[in-house]
């Protein structure tokens, strides 16, 4: 029908006002309205199917004007390029062409690089980026190692400047747990320049730890429990001066000696402030050697030939009382701090006096020490300390005792260091006979010295007898006998002559 109705309208639809071209049946909007035309009566297609028609017309343009609105931009746009394609085709024809022609180059390199930066192979570039990266990650742990030797030098100014105390106490745990800590990364990391440069830091810090740690012994007010705790970090920070040497009988190495070397430096330090006490008996001593001199060779000494003598015994008594307490103190805290070594010292004692009387001991059998052991080993410290001790003391009454000529006075004196001998009797070094050995007019020329000799036998057994009955008191009393076995009616401890 639709066909039919198109060869009938064909005539008119190609006729001069028409300037479009006639459509055909095989459009789709042709066919289609060519259907409804068949469809409708001849009245609707006379009177409704023009104003349809043009409604519909106008209704295109309406659309039309607003899509070219809209679309003008576009439209300029699209014309614009599509005026330049002519000039870009041939560009991106001749840019393809170029790039065509690089590629094996660019696959070329890409191989180059992949073989050089390969992780198979070894390159210098990529050995010090994968170093820089490695530091970038441990930049914190770095700088807390750069720190270390810092922190260590900070703990140990600030132990040295606090002194005794428990912050002190601290400050030293600080700076020994640092040591140790860079120590153990010494050991694991050993090839390591920055850890050879942080321990070359510490081993310089330490050593100025050791040498406050080493000038804390030297304090004259030491406590036994800051005496122990310095040995201990010594024995932590050097630990070579607790090495046993095999020529020594001590067990506790150069430290017991360096502990008693500090304590006798300290003793020496004390009596140094006695110096305006000893220059006065100097001079009394000066003084009474000038008297004998002039005094006439063969003339009999009365007792008013020297008054002299009371700022000697004064420098006597401050020396006997400083050296009773500082003796004491170094003995007894040796033993407390090193007792291997005080067990070690008994043991020698005991065996030298059977050496002394060519004696065979059972402790220093020809089966236990070889001859060569014997020569090679030197004593122990405390063995050979006391007896140091000992000829200090006497050096100084030998020296001084002389100016001392009232009774009194030399048997007061006498009595203190019979006390003095009494309290390192306590700690197995009692001296107490030796003094018999004191001259009594040490560098005195005189003609009568067999009778001064006895003079002095006598005051010393004096002294010694009224030393013992004093003790026996003090011991009767203490033990709540006061009046019981031993005393005599007058309540006095009876000793035998």
């Amino acid at each position: 029908m639709s066909d039919s109705l198109y060869e009938l309208l064909a005539p008119y639809l190609n006729q001069p006002p028409s300037s479009t071209t006639a459509p055909t049946t095989t459009d789709q909007v042709t066919t289609k309205y060519l259907t409804r035309l068949s469809t409708l009566s001849l009245s609707s297609l006379t009177s409704q199917e023009a104003q349809s028609l043009a409604q519909s017309s106008q209704s295109t343009v309406l659309s039309l004007q607003s899509l070219s609105s809209r679309s003008n931009a576009a439209t300029v746009a699209s014309s614009d390029h599509y005026a330049s394609l002519q000039e870009t085709i041939p560009f991106v024809a001749e840019e393809a062409h170029r790039l065509q022609h690089d590629i094996p180059k660019l696959d070329e390199a890409a191989a180059a690089f992949s073989t050089t930066y390969s992780r198979s192979t070894e390159n210098e570039m990529l050995d010090r980026r994968k170093r820089a990266l490695l530091m970038e990650r441990n930049a914190d742990r770095l700088s807390d190692l750069l720190e270390l030797p810092t922190l260590l030098s900070s703990a140990i100014s600030s132990a040295a400047a606090q002194g005794q105390g428990s912050s002190n106490v601290a400050n030293y745990a600080t700076a020994l747990d640092l040591y140790s800590h860079i120590k153990r990364l010494h050991l694991l990391y050993s090839d390591s320049s920055l850890i050879n440069s942080v321990y070359a830091q510490t081993e310089s810090a330490m050593q100025d730890l050791t040498w406050h740690l080493i000038s804390s012994l030297c304090a004259s007010n030491i406590k036994l429990a800051a005496g122990m705790r310095t040995v201990g970090w010594l024995r932590r920070v050097a630990p070579e001066l607790d090495a046993t040497d095999h020529r020594m009988q001590d067990r506790e190495g150069l430290l017991g000696y360096l502990f008693l070397v500090c304590r006798l430096s300290t003793l020496v330090t004390t009596l140094s402030a006695l110096e305006p006490l000893r220059q006065l008996a100097d001079q009394e001593t000066e003084t009474r050697l000038q008297k004998a001199s002039a005094m006439p060779k063969g003339t009999t000494r009365n007792g008013n030939a020297w008054q002299g003598g009371q700022q000697t015994e004064r420098y006597l008594k401050k020396y006997i009382e400083i050296f009773r307490e500082q003796s004491f103190s170094i003995v007894s805290m040796y033993k407390s701090i090193f007792p291997s070594a005080a067990d070690s010292s008994l043991v020698e004692e005991v065996q030298l006096p059977f050496k002394s009387l060519e004696l065979k001991s059972s402790h220093a059998s020809p089966g236990n020490i070889s001859s060569s052991d014997r020569s090679d080993t030197a004593p122990s410290a405390l063995a050979t300390f006391p007896s140091h001790l000992t000829d200090l003391l006497f050096g100084t009454l030998a020296q001084y005792l002389p100016n001392v000529l009232d009774k009194t006075s030399r048997e007061s004196l006498l009595t203190q260091v019979l006390y003095c001998a009494g309290s390192l009797g306590r700690l197995g070094s009692d001296f107490s006979l030796m003094l018999a050995m004191l001259s009594p007019e040490t560098g005195e020329r005189s003609d009568d010295s067999d009778d001064d000799q006895d003079k002095a036998d006598e005051d010393w057994v004096e002294v010694m007898k009224k030393h013992r009955e004093l003790a026996g008191r003090l011991e009767a009393l203490a033990s709540g006998a006061g009046s019981g076995k031993g005393a005599d009616k007058g309540g006095n401890l009876r000793i035998k002559s």
